[in-house]
């Protein structure tokens, strides 16, 4: 493969900045751009060593610059990798960037350190998927879920239900193919144990995937309510600062405003929408409520916000059963002052969880939190169980579990123990691409396509 190179670091002005390369070149190209002071070449340097020295483009000094030496296949990408680390200014990057390019690498596409990682045997897909997880992740349970993939969980749970599955597969093949050897047959109460333990497993990866992916992706959530009921307050109390305008006017609010923040352990991409009300003059905030309904339908939870201090309407009411095909949780504002609408008789129409709160004052975010975390399955989440985190690995699992439902079922009807094991051989091909042991190359070109550059 051809010796590549990119910047590593992000695309901004910092203190350092680093530049990585890798390949079968990758020490010749760094002795073209760098000279050390202390006279050694990076070509005769051994692994995990450094060198302080200049950084050039052929007479032109462009900087001073650290030089990691790591060699193959104790590295990254499983080749000889340098990274020349200098100082971070955006231009000096893309000048040195140049001038390793000048001497023989070639720009590296978007997740090609990690895809050659991967096809060196250093690390199997569903780990490379985590590398990105990583980078995005916005908080400490994101953190350390991602980390824990990256360090192997789910490879090794998706291992272990593979080996149990290979080990019966090959003892039903054996005492089919050899009958006169005198193989004893394995009993339909060991093969049931095993393939439901198995199918326990792979649903319980199931059943964990949409609160994973609400603490490693965040959640698009909408705020919802009729007009002046405290929407752009709550949006206000749950960033932390005044990002929205607050009057009591009804209709203030005429578009989608956007902030993201952080709920207990999920990230939410909140969208203030303008008060929702069917009768109104104004063309304008005609136009905000149509844009709220269009964010609303896009929205994985809402957040809907009734006031307190009024009784409650028609309007509310279909507001209400407009939000019960999502996830909802229904938020009673303005418990400050004089009460006119109680929890008890919202629960006369709708099962979602309801808060009081009172967003002006903070208070009741606590209770908002617990809630909203209820509502996602996030509430206990285990950063340290193994963890699907893609819709890819979704799939392999998904189509797993059926076949080991489908011998299963072939096994309580009495089916020939060949057909079952073509059931169980089916799963181990879905977890064999899922780690990308038997993946096709276009799979493996969709992991990578969106993993940035450098990286």
């Amino acid at each position: 493969m051809s010796t590549i190179a990119a910047i590593a670091t992000a695309q901004a002005a910092a203190g350092l900045g680093t530049i990585k390369i890798s390949g079968e070149n990758a020490l010749a190209v760094a002795d073209s751009v760098f000279s050390a002071v202390s006279g050694k070449k990076v070509y005769d340097t051994p692994g995990y060593r450094a060198l302080y020295g200049k950084v050039h483009d052929g007479e032109t000094v462009l900087d001073d610059a650290v030089v990691l030496v790591f060699r193959a296949p104790r590295s990254y990408t499983g080749e000889d990798v340098v990274e020349i680390s200098c100082h971070g200014g955006l231009f000096i990057l893309k000048r040195v960037l140049r001038a390793v390019l000048n001497a023989g690498a070639e720009p590296a596409e978007g997740g090609e350190f990690t895809k050659r990682a991967f096809l060196n045997g250093k690390m199997d897909l569903s780990e490379a998927e985590a590398v990105m997880s990583l980078i995005s992740a916005s908080g400490e349970e994101a953190r350390a879920a991602t980390l824990n993939a990256l360090d192997g969980a789910l490879s090794r749970e998706i291992a272990e239900c593979r080996d149990k599955l290979a080990l019966t597969a090959a003892f039903m093949a054996a005492w089919v193919d050899y009958p006169d050897d005198e193989i004893p047959e394995l009993s339909d109460d060991e093969m049931n144990r095993t393939l439901t333990d198995v199918s326990e497993r792979l649903e319980k990866l199931l059943s964990g995937f949409d609160a994973g992916k609400a603490v490693l992706e965040g959640i698009d959530t909408a705020i919802v309510g009729k007009p002046n009921v405290g929407k752009s307050t709550l949006l206000n109390a749950l960033a932390g600062s005044e990002r929205a305008i607050v009057t009591s006017v009804a209709g203030t609010t005429r578009d989608v405003l956007e902030e993201t923040v952080r709920v207990g352990n999920i990230t939410l991409r909140l969208a203030d929408t303008a008060g929702i009300r069917e009768n109104t003059d104004d063309i304008i905030e005609k136009i905000g409520v149509e844009r709220a309904k269009e964010r609303f339908d896009r929205a994985s939870l809402v957040l809907m916000v009734l006031d307190a201090q009024n009784e409650f309407s028609e309007d509310d009411k279909a507001l209400l059963l407009m939000c019960s095909k999502k996830n909802t949780v229904v938020i009673i504002n303005k418990t400050d002052g004089d009460i006119k609408l109680s929890a008890d008789e919202l629960k006369k129409y709708t099962a979602a969880p309801i808060v009081e709160m009172s967003a002006k004052n903070r208070a009741g975010i606590d209770e908002l939190t617990k809630a909203v975390e209820n509502v996602v399955g996030t509430a206990g989440f285990d950063p340290s169980a193994p963890l699907i985190t893609t819709e890819r690995q979704r799939n392999c699992v998904m189509k797993a579990s059926e076949n080991i439902r489908e011998a299963l079922d072939g096994l309580s009807f009495g089916i020939t123990p060949d057909a079952i094991n073509v059931c169980i051989d089916c799963a181990i091909e879905n977890l064999s691409v899922l780690t990308g042991e038997k993946a096709t190359e276009t799979v493996v070109t969709e992991v990578f396509k969106n993993f940035c550059v450098g990286k």
